[in-house]
């Protein structure tokens, strides 16, 4: 079996990162996020020799799902053309509300109004495989109510969304979030990983657990 691999494509105009993992070997890969242009994000792929086979999204905030709906019509579409399963989109249950909500995921202040189902709602704990990839699903509510993490202890790989930055978190002034309830998710949850597990935020550069213990000013050991 492969190795685990990850691509990062940086999509809109808000510098969203959506990443794509993949067994070394394998044509089939797993999407993080869509930020934007879905079914272009597919052909992309497509074009290196990728089939898309799930997106997971860490949370529902505008610029991660404004190209859920075309990727996963593109997507389908050619995995039916392939004589293939149909793709399956997934989130933390706890996300359902901004995903419904086109205000409380901002998508209206935006100018781009956007509601999002997926096919399936995740708990947290849950471990999900995927094109033989296993995802842990962490909650971590801050960012905003529903927001969620997924590590991939195999490659000590954890997909942060906005919840972790390097050197930074995200923000909490949209509906549902908390600064308390972000800084407990990342020292409780994600601090307790490895530190040498490698973060792939949805903003920014790649980073680490521990270059964030040490160095990160919102995560810092004080009273929230």
């Amino acid at each position: 079996m492969g190795e685990i691999k990850i691509g990062r494509m940086t999509i809109g105009i808000y510098a969203t990162n959506s990443y794509f993992l993949y067994r070394e070997g394998s044509p089939d890969c797993i999407v993080i996020d869509a930020p934007d242009e879905g079914r272009e994000t597919v052909l992309r792929l497509e074009a290196k020799g990728f089939h898309v086979r799930g997106l997971l999204l860490t949370h529902g905030h505008f610029d991660h799902i404004w190209g859920a709906a075309q990727l996963r019509a593109a997507a389908n579409e050619l995995a039916q053309s392939r004589g293939e399963s149909l793709i399956r989109v997934y989130a933390l249950d706890a996300e359902e509300e901004l995903l419904s909500d086109s205000h409380k995921n901002v998508s209206e202040q935006m100018g781009r109004p956007v509601t999002f189902r997926p096919n399936e709602y995740l708990k947290d704990g849950q471990e999900l495989s995927l094109a033989g990839i296993t995802f842990r699903v962490i909650a971590t509510p801050g960012h905003t109510i529903g927001s969620a993490c997924f590590y991939v202890e195999e490659a000590g790989f954890l997909l942060s969304g906005d919840t972790l930055f390097e050197e930074s978190v995200g923000r909490t002034d949209f509906p549902t979030g908390s600064m308390g309830s972000q800084v407990r998710s990342i020292r409780e949850k994600l601090f307790a990983l490895p530190d040498e597990t490698k973060v792939f935020p949805g903003h920014g550069g790649v980073t680490s657990i521990g270059h964030e213990k040490k160095y990160n000013p919102f995560a810092a050991d004080s009273e929230v």
